[in-house]
């Protein structure tokens, strides 16, 4: 450290250029301009700040550097991990139902229609616990609340195994309170890696985060039911390891953060939110396909090869799950992929534009829907052509995920997004994937009551009914191009607050 001290005159200081006149003695005391000079009671000012001379006859105590722990940045990323690792097993318990969809209906002897209710269900109980988590999210100890969490979706899932074909509803009501458990998590997980990371840092922390919504998919729907016995493990590393982040920590950029509102202030500046609520519709569009497709798929690519003749119709359990295995490991690939290349498209692209986020996500949308609607054209005469068709559009679907919720971040101020994420999870699941499996499985027993039972009209009746899904996709991407209009002001004002 240099410091350049005055001689004592009234003239100006030689470490100050100049600046300093005779007659400035409040910068001189204060220091404020960083310049050089004795201040009251002997303090001498430095270029970095004040520093007492050492008494006579004590050794002047060295100052003791601090440095940056190293492994602060490799905590970090291993908080990440646990809070992926989570993610993985929270959509895995989401979709277990998909996976054994034929036995399920086998066993309880139910038709589509009460199949979907099982999944819708789940929703409704998910989405209306979100807010009430979002609002404890924003308020106290977050790991906390996460952990209890998964604590009690592992055991009411670990009891539903002992339901027997009598007590069906007893099932619906399982499938219910494992959505409360699953909510405190969803809702919580992405805030907390939000203070913990910034930028493209973020988005690539958000994109391994949800990379785990495909994967704990494919592994519900192979039937890795195995790997539930992590839950619990994982809800004590969580209390372990995971850092308490600041709300904001990583933005303050020397500011002071804003002190947090009420839950009313909240809910109304989110909804003035012009760019927060076209994305929050968009991803009702995104929850709607997935949950709808995630559901019925494997059974309508199933349906599609007893038309063909390519395999039989199941009448005992337990029942064939090579289109689950197939269409899981697809989804795996296609959410990696998807999320991978939703991240570097929009780092490209934000060298370009500075409303890259919401027109990478909407051309993705517009793009899906094609392929989408592709699948049910191919599956009446190719089986791989369907495949190939869901590959490019679950990819192009995919591609928006993390996206969407780093724009939550840009537009959202810390001490508001986890009643934000809140919000948006209830209102996607609300008009999205809560009814989508339930309605189109209504649509595909009103269609096969018009007509004669047969393979053909089982097939035809769902595919008809899983039209649907590209009509909303599309919807989502204008929701998204709508999203881009407001983007930097929305941006601009968070920034500014």
């Amino acid at each position: 450290m240099m410091c350049l001290e005055s001689d004592g005159s009234s003239g100006s200081s030689p470490g100050c250029g100049g600046r300093l006149r005779a007659g400035d003695e409040e910068e001189e005391e204060d220091g404020e301009r960083g310049c050089c000079g004795r201040g009251a009671e002997g303090e001498v000012q430095t270029l970095s700040g004040r520093m007492n001379p050492p008494a006579v006859g004590k050794r002047p105590e060295r100052p003791i550097a601090r440095h940056k722990a190293p492994s602060l940045g490799r905590a970090r990323v291993a908080a990440a991990g646990i809070l992926s690792v989570g993610n993985v097993l929270n959509y895995l318990d989401r979709y277990t139902v998909a996976g054994v969809l034929l036995d399920i209906q086998q066993h309880f002897g139910v038709k589509d229609s009460g199949a979907g209710l099982l999944q819708t269900v789940f929703i409704c109980s998910f989405m209306v616990a979100a807010p009430i988590f979002g609002y404890l999210g924003d308020r106290f100890n977050r790991k906390i609340i996460l952990s209890c969490g998964i604590f009690f979706w592992s055991a009411v899932t670990f009891s539903s195994s002992f339901i027997t074909e009598q007590y069906f509803w007893l099932l619906v009501l399982s499938r219910g309170l494992v959505g409360i458990g699953e909510a405190s998590y969803s809702t919580i997980a992405p805030t907390i890696i939000g203070d913990l990371f910034n930028k493209n840092t973020r988005t690539l922390m958000l994109s391994v985060f949800y990379f785990a919504i495909p994967l704990g998919s494919a592994l519900a729907l192979g039937n890795w039911h195995k790997l539930k016995s992590l839950r619990m493990i994982t809800g004590t590393l969580i209390l372990i390891f995971v850092p308490a982040a600041k709300r904001g920590n990583v933005e303050q950029l020397g500011g002071q953060l804003k002190a947090r509102t009420s839950w009313l202030r909240d809910m109304k500046a989110l909804i003035r939110n012009r760019s927060y609520v076209f994305s929050s519709l968009a991803t009702s569009a995104v929850s709607f396909a997935t949950g709808a497709l995630g559901m019925w798929i494997p059974l309508y690519l199933h349906r599609a090869q007893v038309v063909q003749k390519t395999a039989e119709t199941c009448s005992s359990q337990p029942c064939g799950t090579k289109d689950s295995l197939i269409f899981g490991a697809i989804t795996c690939f296609t959410g990696f992929l998807g999320v991978i290349t939703g991240a570097g498209a929009t780092k490209w692209c934000r060298l370009k534009t500075q409303r890259a986020d919401p027109l990478v996500c909407a051309v993705g949308m517009l793009g899906s829907a094609i392929f989408i609607c592709l699948i049910f054209v191919a599956a009446k005469s190719s089986i791989v052509g369907a495949y190939i068709c869901i590959f490019i559009g679950e990819t192009l679907l995919f591609s928006n995920w993390a996206i969407t919720a780093d724009i939550l971040m840009y537009v959202v101020i810390p001490t508001r997004r986890a009643t934000a994420v809140a919000l948006q999870s209830f209102t996607s699941h609300l008009l999205g994937d809560a009814g989508s499996p339930y309605l189109i499985g209504f649509i595909s027993d009103l269609i096969r009551q018009s007509t004669k039972e047969s393979p053909l009209w089982e097939f035809l009746s769902l595919g008809y009914a899983l039209m649907l899904c590209p009509f909303v996709v599309v919807l989502g991407g204008m929701f998204f191009l709508a999203t881009a209009l407001f983007f930097l002001s929305d941006r601009a004002k968070a920034e500014q607050q």
